[in-house]
């Protein structure tokens, strides 16, 4: 019987490794707020500073099998909410620099409205294309492709092999490509 009145961080993360929803659930709330304070006073933004934090909890649910911790949770999860935030900035910033440089095309004249109804089509196209894909396949592509998720991590969500993850991919990839060729052909 494991007492939860006062477990040290390095018993919460033995339970945590070993599926124990208590263990995460205190965890979550020994840490959670003064995280949040420290991702808030990065960013400066409520809503963004909750997700960075929550992404953290969930990966750290997520992982928890394959964690590298020993003993210093504290020192993993501020570490752990310091890199999302970096990464959180660096991908502000690249966003930022996308816009700058669309605003200047825009600003030069250049019509984009053509642009962006194709791609609108395309993208319906594809999704029409990808709906159609027998339920199996259309699960294990759309977690490979939408969820950027490996073969690996597909195929232990699915029960499935690896090999067999890779072969509905394929399979799927193939279907498209000749699905979408006939669409788009008739679709110019």
């Amino acid at each position: 019987m494991v007492s939860y009145d006062y477990p040290s961080d390095s018993e919460l993360i033995q339970l945590l490794k070993s599926d124990d929803g208590i263990a995460y659930t205190i965890i979550y709330n020994k840490y959670f707020n003064s995280l949040y304070i420290h991702a808030y006073q990065k960013l400066r933004n409520k809503e963004e500073a909750q997700d960075v934090v929550h992404e953290l909890f969930a990966h750290l649910w997520n992982k928890r099998h394959t964690l590298a911790i020993d003993s210093n949770l504290t020192a993993y999860l501020y570490t752990a909410v310091r890199n999302r935030i970096l990464d959180f900035i660096a991908h502000q910033q690249v966003e930022s620099k996308y816009i700058s440089s669309l605003q200047g095309y825009i600003d030069q004249g250049h019509c984009i409205t053509d642009h962006l109804v194709r791609e609108k089509q395309l993208t319906q196209l594809i999704d029409n294309g990808i709906s159609a894909l027998p339920e199996k396949m259309k699960a294990v592509f759309e977690m490979s492709r939408k969820q950027k998720l490996s073969h690996k991590e597909i195929a232990k969500q699915l029960n499935l092999s690896e090999q067999t993850v890779k072969k509905q991919i394929n399979n799927a990839l193939r279907l498209l490509r000749v699905k979408l060729g006939t669409m788009l052909f008739i679709a110019v």
